[in-house]
C-alpha cells in the first residue's frame, strides 16, 4: 500500500556537472505531474513525466530540477545593436552641441560601452547531462516510493485497527438486535393493559402488529453486508494500488451503516450506529491519503 504523499531527492555529480532532482507529492484524485526545469531540458519534460507515471498513478507530483555545469565550454560574444546604437547617437549630439571638443569615438571605444558587448556561455544538452538527469530522478523517485510506503504501511495498520473496531461494533448490534421486536410487544402488552384495566386482550392483533414492527426494523442484510466488507477491506490491503477501490468500499460501509441507524428504532443500535458511523468516516479520511 502507497501514500500519495512523499518527498524524494536524487543527485548526480560526476564530470563536472552537478544536477539534483527533488520530487514532493500530495493528494490528487489523478496523476498531475508538474516540472519545473531549467529551458535546456524543455524537450524532455514529456520524457519525464512518463517516467514519473511508470512509478505512480495517482497524486499531484511538483518536480525541480537543478544542476551546475562546471566543466570548460566555448563562450559566445553577441553585441547589442540597440544599446550601441544610442551610445553613438547620443555621441552626435554632443559633438553638434560642443563642435569644439576633440571626437575620439572608435570602434573599439564603442565596444567597451556598458551592454554593448555580452559575453554567452553556450550550453548545449549532452550525453553527461542527460545521463545525469535520469540518474538523478530514477534515486529521486526510488527515495519518494520509499517514503510513499512507510507512510502507506502506517496509514494500512491504522485503519485495519479501525476495521477491527467496527467489526467489534457489528458484533455488538447483533447480539442487541434480536431483543428489540421482544421488548417492543412488552412495552405494546403493557400500554394495552394499562388502557383497558385488566379487559381481554386481542393477542393476535397485537402480536401482528409485532410482526410488522420487526420486519420494518429487521437488519440482518445490513449487519451482513458489513460483514462482507470487513473481509473484503481486509483482502483489498494486501494488494499494491488500492485507493479507488478502497474508497468505494466505505462509501458501501457507510451506506449500510446509515440503513442500520434508520431501521433499528432502537436507541442502544444508533448509539452503537453512530460510533460506527465515526470510525467510517476515519478510515475514508485515511483512503483520501492512499494511492
Amino acid at each position: 500500500m502507497w501514500s500519495m504523499t512523499g518527498y524524494g531527492k536524487g543527485t548526480f555529480e560526476e564530470e563536472g556537472v552537478e544536477l539534483t532532482c527533488e520530487m514532493k507529492t500530495v493528494n490528487n484524485r489523478y496523476l498531475d505531474v508538474t516540472v519545473k526545469a531549467p529551458r535546456i531540458f524543455s524537450a524532455y519534460e514529456e520524457i519525464i513525466r512518463t517516467k514519473v507515471r511508470e512509478k505512480m498513478t495517482r497524486g499531484h507530483v511538483d518536480l525541480f530540477i537543478s544542476f551546475k555545469d562546471k566543466r570548460e565550454k566555448d563562450t559566445a560574444l553577441t553585441i547589442d545593436m540597440a544599446v550601441a546604437s544610442s551610445y553613438v547617437a547620443a555621441a552626435k549630439q554632443m559633438k553638434e552641441a560642443f563642435p569644439d571638443l576633440m571626437d575620439d569615438i572608435t570602434l573599439s571605444s564603442v565596444l567597451r560601452y556598458p551592454d554593448v558587448l555580452k559575453q554567452d556561455d553556450v550550453q548545449t544538452l549532452d550525453e553527461t547531462l542527460i545521463n545525469a538527469l535520469y540518474s538523478a530522478l530514477e534515486q529521486a523517485l526510488e527515495n519518494l516510493n520509499a517514503m510513499r510506503l512507510i507512510e502507506g504501511e502506517k496509514l494500512q495498520a491504522d485503519m485495519l485497527a479501525r476495521v477491527d473496531t467496527i467489526e467489534t461494533l457489528v458484533g455488538q448490534i447483533e447480539k442487541r438486535a434480536p431483543k428489540i421486536a421482544q421488548e417492543h410487544k412488552d412495552k405494546i402488552f403493557a400500554r394495552v393493559q394499562e388502557y383497558l384495566n385488566g379487559a381481554n386482550i386481542d393477542e393476535g392483533r397485537i402480536l401482528t402488529e409485532v410482526a410488522v414492527f420487526a420486519d420494518k426494523s429487521n437488519i440482518d442484510e445490513e449487519l451482513t453486508r458489513l460483514h462482507s466488507h470487513v473481509a473484503q477491506f481486509r483482502e483489498i490491503c494486501k494488494e499494491g494500488v488500492v485507493g479507488r477501490k478502497l474508497d468505494f468500499l466505505v462509501q458501501e460501509f457507510n451506506r449500510e451503516a446509515n440503513t442500520t441507524c434508520s431501521k433499528s428504532n432502537d436507541v442502544e443500535i444508533t448509539k452503537l450506529g453512530l460510533a460506527l458511523k465515526n470510525e467510517i468516516e476515519k478510515i475514508r479520511e485515511q483512503v483520501q491519503n492512499i494511492e
